[in-house]
C-alpha cells in the first residue's frame, strides 16, 4: 500500500445494533475495493474483521477490528465495532480518533436502539455520521419506512443522497441524487444509466430536500437558494461536505452487502463527502506546564499520536493501535509516553487488515496504524515528541456494572488466571479485577454477562487455563440490639504453670446508629485486671469481631466496656486474657444479634415510558424510590436498594428498556436484613461451613 497524506485519508467507524450487518458490510467494501480476494461470511467464520476464535464460534463481533482499503486514490480506514451493548467500551477509542462513522440500519428492522446510541455517541464525540440502510436485498425491505422512522426521530439533519431501485421485487441499484444518474449492478461492475421512470418522482422530491440541506450549511448558498437561483452541482457538493463535517447534515445511502449492489457507490460517497483528518485540531495540555496546547493534523507538525486500542496475544505480544495525530511516524521516530513518563522505540510499524499485519515504513499524519511491544503503553495514552510534549484527554470508558467471583478450576492455577486477566484488561479497559479483602474473593467486573463469559472463554482458548464464575459473596455485617453484661473466664491446669484469665465486659450497641466502629472502654479500677493484660483483652476482642456469632460476618457498631475481672499471679498471661475475651464475645448470642446488609444508592436513566417499570422493579428488590428528575432526553430515577438484590440488575434493566437504560450505584450504608431474608443467609452460611468441613 502506498503512502497517503491526510487529505487523501478517510477514517470511519462502522457502528450500529448487534447483528444488523456491520461486519458483512465491511467485508463487501473490502472485497469491492480489491483489498481482499474473496468475500467471507460471518456465518462461515471467514470474515476479515471477525477473526478471534470466540467471534468465529459465536458469529458476532466482540472487539473493534481495523482494515484499510484503497478507492479512487484515496485510503479508507474501516474500524468495525461490536454492536452488542456488553462491548460498548469498544466504541470509545475508535470514535475518538475517526472523523466519520457509518451508522448501519437494517432495511427490515429499521431504526433500533443500537442506531440511536450510535447517533448519540457521534454527537458526543463530534464524529460526522453517514447512515447506511443495508440488507436492501431482503424480503420486506422497506427504504421509505426506515427513512420515515429516521426523519421522525432526527428531522432536518437528514439528507438522502440515493434512492433504491427495485425491479421485479429485487434490489438492483441506486439512483444517485447528486449525479442524477442510476447505477446498476454489483460490486465494481457498475453501469451508469438514466434514472428509471418508476423512481423519477421520488428522486425529484428527495433532490429538492438535498439541495435545501446543502444550502443550509453555507450562508452564501442559503442566500442564493432563497433568492430562487439554482445551485450548481459543485455548490451542492461543497455545501454537503461542509454540512457533514460540521454535523448539520447527515447523508443517507442504501445498499446490499451480500450481493454488493450499491457498495461501489457507497465507496464513491465516502471519498467524495466524508471528512478527512487534514487540518483537524486536537486539543491537549503541556504535561510540564499544564498549559493548553494543540496539534494540527499535518506532516510538518511535531510528532504526536493517540493510542485508541490495545490487543493482547500470548504469542504475538501486545499491539498498540494508534492514530498519528500530527507529524510523521517512522521506525526511527523518537517517542515519549507522556502518561507513563517513559521513552519508547517504535520498532516495526504495521497497517492491520483484520489479524493480518502489513509492515509499513512510514505513517503520515491522520493515518491509523499499530506498533508492537510498547511495554509502557496502555489504551488512551499519548505518544509524542519529548521536546514538544502534549497530553491528549484520557478516554472515558463506561463503568462496569456486573460482577462475578473468579475461581480456578484446578488448584494451583490461580496465578495463570490472574496473569491472563491482566492481559485481557489491557485489551478491554471496561474490565476490572479486585480482591475483596472481606470475602477473600477475586471479583471480575464488566458491562454485561456476555462480556464476563467471553473473558472466561478467552482464558481457556488463549491462555489455556479454566476458571469458574460465581455470584460474589455479599459483605454482610452483624450487630446487636440490646446491651448485655457477661463474664469470660478461662482456667486451665495441666502441670506446671496453668492458664488463668477472667474478664467482665458490658457489650452495648453504639449510641449513634451511624457509628459502625468498634469502641473499647477501660473501666477497670482497683487492679482486678492488671494494666499489662488490658491491651490483650482489647486485642482478643478485635480479633473476634471479624467473625460474628450469627453467620461469621464482621460485627459493627459495638462498644465493649471492660469493668472487672480476676487474675492469678503465676498462671495469668496475655494469651489467657485473649482467650477470656473470646469466651465473653461468644455470649453475644444473648444480645439479640442481627444481620446487616449493604444498601446502595442507585440512579437509573431511562426514557419516560420506562419510569413506571423502574419504580415497580426497584420496589420488588426491597428498594425504596427517592424521586426522579429530567436529565436531557431521559428521566433519572433515584432510589436505594440492597446489594444482594442488584447482582443481575444490568441484564434486567437492559431487558426492561430494550437497552436504552443505564445506571450507576454507590455504597450508602448498612441496614438490618428482614428476618425471613436473614434466616436464608444464615442457613446458607451454615451449609457452606458444613461443606468446607
Amino acid at each position: 500500500m502506498k503512502d497517503y497524506l491526510a487529505k487523501d485519508i478517510r477514517n470511519l467507524s462502522i457502528i450500529g445494533h448487534g447483528s444488523v450487518g456491520k461486519t458483512t458490510l465491511a467485508e463487501a467494501m473490502l472485497f469491492t475495493a480489491g483489498a481482499i480476494d474473496r468475500q467471507g461470511r460471518v456465518e462461515d467464520g471467514q470474515a476479515t474483521m471477525d477473526y478471534d476464535s470466540e467471534e468465529i464460534k459465536r458469529h458476532i463481533s466482540l472487539q473493534a477490528a481495523m482494515a484499510p482499503l484503497e478507492w479512487k486514490n484515496r485510503k479508507v480506514n474501516l474500524v468495525d465495532i461490536p454492536g452488542y451493548f456488553d462491548f460498548a467500551g469498544e466504541q470509545v477509542g475508535p470514535l475518538n480518533v475517526c472523523e466519520g462513522a457509518l451508522i448501519v440500519v437494517g432495511a427490515v428492522s429499521g431504526l433500533d436502539v443500537g442506531a440511536e446510541k450510535a447517533w448519540a455517541i457521534c454527537e458526543k464525540t463530534h464524529t460526522s455520521p453517514m447512515i447506511v440502510i443495508t440488507k436492501m436485498d431482503q424480503e420486506n425491505a422497506n427504504f421509505d419506512k426506515v427513512l420515515g422512522e429516521l426523519t421522525e426521530k432526527y428531522g432536518s439533519h437528514l439528507a438522502p443522497i440515493e434512492v433504491p431501485i427495485v425491479e421485479g421485487g429485487k434490489f438492483t441499484g441506486v439512483a444517485c441524487l447528486l449525479e442524477k444518474k442510476a447505477f446498476m449492478g454489483e460490486g465494481k461492475g457498475l453501469k451508469a444509466v438514466d434514472i428509471p421512470a418508476s423512481v423519477e418522482d421520488e428522486v425529484e422530491k428527495c433532490r429538492e430536500a438535498l439541495v435545501e440541506a446543502a444550502a443550509s450549511a453555507d450562508d452564501d448558498l442559503m442566500m442564493k437558494y432563497l433568492e430562487g437561483e439554482e445551485l450548481s452541482d459543485d455548490e451542492v457538493m461543497a455545501g454537503l461536505r461542509k454540512g457533514i463535517q460540521e454535523g448539520t447534515v447527515v447523508p443517507i445511502v442504501c445498499c446490499s452487502a451480500l450481493n454488493r449492489a450499491g457498495i461501489a457507490k457507497l465507496l464513491d460517497n465516502i471519498v467524495d463527502l466524508m471528512p478527512t483528518p487534514e487540518g483537524t485540531v486536537t486539543e491537549g495540555t503541556n504535561p510540564k506546564t499544564g498549559e493548553a496546547v494543540e496539534r494540527v493534523c499535518a506532516d510538518d507538525q511535531p510528532f504526536s499520536a493517540h493510542v485508541f486500542k490495545t490487543m493482547a496475544d500470548p504469542f504475538v505480544g501486545k499491539l498498540s493501535l494508534l492514530k498519528v495525530t500530527s507529524g510523521v511516524l517512522e521506525s526511527s521516530t523518537p517517542m515519549y509516553n507522556v502518561n507513563a513518563e517513559k521513552s519508547e522505540k517504535p520498532g516495526n510499524i504495521y497497517f492491520l487488515k483484520g489479524k493480518q499485519q502489513v509492515v509499513a515504513q512510514k505513517v503520515h499524519a491522520g493515518d491509523l496504524c499499530a506498533l508492537a511491544k510498547l511495554t509502557s503503553v496502555a489504551t488512551g495514552n499519548t505518544l509524542c515528541d519529548g521536546n514538544n510534549p502534549i497530553q491528549f484527554p484520557e478516554l472515558e470508558f463506561p463503568a462496569p456494572n456486573i460482577s462475578k467471583a473468579v475461581y480456578a478450576k484446578k488448584a494451583g492455577e490461580e496465578d495463570k488466571i490472574f496473569s491472563g486477566l491482566a492481559r485481557l484488561m489491557e485489551e478491554d479497559p471496561t474490565l476490572k479485577v479486585e480482591k475483596n479483602v472481606e470475602t477473600a474473593e477475586s471479583v471480575l467486573s464488566g458491562i454485561g454477562e456476555m462480556s464476563i463469559d467471553v473473558v472466561a472463554a478467552k482464558l481457556a482458548s488463549k491462555f489455556k487455563v479454566e476458571c469458574e464464575l460465581k455470584d460474589p459473596k455479599i459483605p454482610y455485617r452483624e450487630s446487636i440490639r440490646k446491651p448485655i453484661d457477661v463474664q469470660g473466664r478461662h482456667k486451665k491446669q495441666s502441670g506446671g504453670h496453668g492458664q488463668f484469665g477472667d474478664v467482665k465486659i458490658r457489650f452495648r450497641p453504639n449510641e449513634d446508629p451511624n457509628d459502625i466502629e468498634f469502641h473499647f472502654v477501660d473501666s477497670v479500677v482497683g487492679g482486678t485486671v492488671p494494666r499489662q493484660y488490658i491491651p490483650a483483652v482489647e486485642k482478643g476482642l478485635i480479633d473476634n469481631i471479624k467473625h460474628g456469632v450469627l453467620a461469621g460476618f464482621p460485627v459493627v457498631g459495638l462498644t465493649a466496656e471492660l469493668y472487672d475481672g480476676g487474675y492469678h499471679p503465676v498462671d495469668s498471661s496475655e494469651m489467657a486474657f485473649k482467650t477470656a475475651a473470646r469466651l465473653a464475645f461468644k455470649q453475644l448470642t444473648t444480645a439479640n444479634p442481627v444481620l446487616l446488609e449493604p444498601i446502595y444508592h442507585v440512579e437509573v436513566d431511562v426514557p419516560d415510558a420506562n419510569v413506571g417499570d423502574i419504580y415497580g422493579d426497584i420496589s420488588k428488590r426491597r428498594g425504596r424510590i427517592l424521586g426522579s428528575e429530567k436529565v436531557g432526553d431521559l428521566q433519572r430515577v433515584m432510589g436505594e436498594a440492597p446489594l444482594s438484590e442488584m447482582s443481575k440488575y444490568a441484564t434486567d434493566l437492559r431487558s426492561m428498556t430494550q437497552g436504552r437504560g443505564s445506571f450507576t450505584m454507590r455504597f450508602e450504608r448498612y441496614e438490618e436484613v428482614p428476618a425471613n431474608e436473614a434466616k436464608k443467609v444464615i442457613e446458607a452460611y451454615k451449609a457452606e461451613e458444613e461443606d468446607d468441613d
